[in-house]
């Protein structure tokens, strides 16, 4: 389980130099912050010269502090004309600041602070990634203890910057077990730099397979370590092959088509219906609200990641149509009721995120709310340039070379591509088939009932009701099992007006059943309920399984399938990975086989 942060405190040493009081140190050098991060991290890394040309270029930073090397970083590489198509930078920070103080501090970077602290990210555990110059400059922050997020991270670092606490106030930051990693994470001809030349850091970084020199120092320090990776490293990287088909056009495959598309690649999509949204994506409206369990499992993990890195993006998406009404999650009886408590009180997340309401009895996600599913699928096609095949449904994958063709029921080849993603929901399997994998169908039915008065956030109670849009709310859904009935159910409407009554008494009050209409979609799910995200053979890829959180969770699945295409830091932590990737049901079958068998 994650620990809950505690965010760093304001403060100034005597002569002005920002300090932590909890570790009886400053941020940075007082001869300057900037001149500082100049000197070791940019000169100490062979920067900005060696980034140049280059398709993209990856920075890991151990001690993010208030973001100076960061900006110093992002400064320089906008300044310089032969600058990298994209820069990557990841970074860990145990006590992150709060947007107001990091305004504070600052002020010495008027051209870039609104940027960065209007995106500055809610302070909860886990991965963040932020996007700056229009999705070129990709920010990646690790809320949390490096210990806990140094061995999470899936990168290729070119340069990393060594940064935190002085050894005698931090020593734990500086443990040669932890340094190791930075083997690990190194690209081919990766460089590092830091202003500590302790002995022990120096036989750290050699032990991790670097080759360091002491060189001049900045200021007051007389010297400085910098180093090159002497070994050769594997890394997660892929060649890109830029051309990728994409099957499906409901909000999977819109996402992951839009995050391909946005890195240069050359996207096809085939879809089975006229149109985009056809199916679940084409319901009225739909929500997107983080979980909160007690155990802070993976589960609620990844769907605090997706939650989070959607309000980034989204946010970036013109003419969507959506509101960050509020979610209140009611308990259901009082045993819930001091769950949901005990949990809030457990985890320590910010009252930004998510807080107990006491008055009504519930979870309150205040960022949360509501989004309608067909203009966000909308936004993310005409977002970037696309190849859209409507009408053609993909009868059969042949891989032919480095190809694989998408053909119809008459053998036609629709496209040809090196990667073909399936963004299919329940029809994937069937192009795929995956022995160790059982996806099932799921019946989900949404009443239609006129706006309810006065409501005006979203309400959770074993079902939903949203407030009214475009004059009507929506109530439900229900939950069939491997029921593939398409029509619209009395009794389906009946069993939504009963938790619609549940959420809010009195709310079903007067409504005709033989009156109501609705709409029918269909979800697919695994048994651990998480998504296939990832790899599944030789280029082919799996965006699927969503089940009713496919608003939620497709944009981050979308950016985890593009960063492992390009090579990219993934914007998740490994375990989180692992938990979404579609190859983990036949390793755990292989596993149960090699414990079953016999000595």
């Amino acid at each position: 389980m994650s620990a809950p942060l505690v965010p760093a405190r304001l403060a100034f040493a005597a002569g002005g130099t920002p300090y932590s009081a909890a570790y009886d140190d400053v941020y940075h050098s007082a001869e300057g912050g900037l001149a500082q991060a100049q000197h070791v991290f940019l000169q100490g890394n062979g920067l900005p010269e060696r980034w140049r040309g280059r398709r993209q270029f990856t920075i890991l930073e151990t001690g993010f502090g208030f973001g100076l090397s960061f900006l110093a970083t992002w400064r320089a590489w906008r300044d310089d004309p032969q600058r990298s198509e994209r820069l990557h930078f990841v970074s860990i920070e145990k006590h992150p600041f709060q947007a107001g103080d990091l305004a504070v501090l600052l002020k010495e970077f008027p051209d870039l602070n609104d940027k960065f602290i209007s995106q500055w990210p809610v302070l909860v555990p886990g991965m963040h990634r932020l996007e700056l110059e229009n999705g070129k400059v990709i920010l990646t922050l690790f809320l949390g203890d490096v210990a806990d997020g140094l061995p999470q991270l899936s990168l290729a670092a070119d340069a990393i910057f060594l940064d935190g606490f002085a050894p005698a106030k931090n020593p734990a930051m500086w443990e040669p077990r932890l340094l190791r990693h930075l083997g690990r994470l190194a690209a081919p001809g990766a460089t590092l730099a830091t202003w500590s030349v302790a002995a022990a850091v120096r036989s750290a970084l050699e032990g991790a397979g670097f080759a360091v020199e002491k060189v001049a120092g900045f200021g007051t320090k007389k010297e400085m370590l910098r180093g090159r990776i002497a070994r050769n490293v594997r890394t997660n990287f892929i060649q890109p092959t830029s051309s990728a088909i994409v099957i499906g056009a409901g909000v999977a495959g819109a996402a992951v088509s839009e995050r391909l598309a946005s890195r240069g690649w050359n996207v096809t999509v085939i879809e089975r219906h006229g149109g985009p949204a056809e199916e679940a994506s084409g319901n009225p409206a739909g929500i997107f609200h983080p979980i909160v369990s007690p155990d802070d499992s993976r589960f609620a993990r990844f769907t605090r990641a997706s939650f989070l890195f959607l309000l980034h993006h989204w946010g970036n998406l013109d003419r969507l149509e959506w509101q960050r009404c509020g979610v209140l999650q009611l308990a259901r009886d009082a045993r819930e009721r001091e769950s949901q408590q005990r949990a809030l009180a457990t985890l320590g997340y910010p009252a930004r995120y998510a807080q107990f309401d006491a008055a009504k009895g519930g979870i309150w996600f205040p960022e949360a709310g509501w989004v309608k599913p067909r203009k966000l699928v909308e936004c993310l096609l005409s977002r970037v340039e696309l190849q859209k095949h409507f009408e053609r449904e993909v009868a059969s994958l042949s891989r032919e070379g480095n190809d694989w063709n998408a053909k119809d029921n008459q053998g036609k080849v629709i496209a040809s591509a090196p990667v073909v993603v399936l963004a299919n929901a329940a029809d994937a399997l069937r192009l795929s088939p995956q022995p160790e994998v059982r996806l099932r169908c799921i019946r989900g039915q949404l009443t239609l009932v006129p706006a309810i008065a006065g409501l005006d956030h979203v309400l959770l109670r074993g079902g939903m009701v949203l407030p009214g849009i475009d004059g009507v709310s929506l109530a439900g859904a229900s939950y069939d099992i491997d029921d593939e009935d398409p029509q619209l159910r009395t009794d389906s409407h009946a069993g939504n007006l009963e938790r619609l009554e549940q959420i809010l008494p009195g709310a079903a009050r007067g409504l005709d059943l033989a009156k109501l209409d609705g709409r029918v979609a269909f979800r697919a799910v695994v048994r651990d309920r998480l998504p296939m995200v990832g790899p599944l053979s030789g280029g082919l890829f799996g965006a699927f399984a969503y089940g009713s959180r496919g608003l939620l969770w497709a944009s981050l699945a979308g950016e985890i399938i593009a960063s492992m295409l390009e090579g990219e830091p993934l914007p998740v932590e490994r375990n989180l990975a692992a938990a979404v990737d579609p190859g983990r049901f036949a390793l755990r079958a292989a596993r149960k086989r090699v414990t079953s068998a016999p000595a």
